[in-house]
């Protein structure tokens, strides 16, 4: 993500969005963690789990902290949440947003997923994961969601450039049409391979 010069990297503020996703995270209850989510292979606690484990990975690939966090394919085993998932969750996702605050964050490489990638690109990865996520968690759930606009506006510009690699079935799934005058969110919902309009026992 560069100005307009293309020389200078643009750095996004996660915070608004990490605690978009806290909030949410704090709104499940106990008897929720066993539903279904927007994504198949996951039920709420699946999720919750997923989050604590990228904001770690995220947060290491911003201070360039390279390790078993940063090397560990997100698809190597299903995710879950341990007992203290209330206390870690929103403390990995406030470090998150501490660790993307340093512009040194967006220059140089880095790696998540086991994937070496530029810092620029690591970081519209993780506003993507928070953003889809989010809206994941909140249908889950049945809380209302309102993401952060600038995380979104990039979520969405992130998702619509890779619209067309062949190989982003490898992350998402197949696009879902939506109107082109459809909202942001669900535009990007679809983008990310989900259906808008998705609800529990869909």
């Amino acid at each position: 993500m560069t100005d307009t010069t293309g020389t200078t990297p643009t750095t996004l503020d996660l915070g608004p969005q990490a605690a978009v996703v806290a909030r949410l995270a704090a709104g499940v209850t106990d008897e929720q963690l066993a539903a279904g989510t927007p994504c198949p292979r996951y039920a709420v606690r699946h999720l919750l789990g997923h989050l604590a484990g990228l904001a770690a990975a995220f947060r290491d690939a911003a201070r360039k902290d390279l390790g078993a966090t940063t090397d560990t394919s997100p698809d190597s085993a299903l995710p879950d949440i341990g007992p203290g998932w209330r206390e870690e969750l929103p403390r990995v996702l406030g470090e998150l947003a501490e660790a993307w605050r340093d512009p040194a964050a967006w220059t140089g490489m880095t790696r998540a997923g086991g994937v070496d990638l530029p810092g620029e690109v690591a970081g519209l990865v993780a506003t993507d994961e928070l953003v889809v996520h989010g809206w994941d968690l909140a249908r889950a759930t049945g809380q209302p969601y309102d993401p952060d606009p600038a995380a979104l506006r990039s979520c969405l510009a992130f998702l619509s450039a890779s619209a067309d690699d062949p190989g982003r079935g490898a992350i998402f799934g197949p696009v879902v049409p939506v109107a082109p005058d459809a909202p942001e969110l669900d535009r990007a919902v679809g983008l990310s391979g989900r259906e808008p309009g998705w609800t529990p026992g869909a």
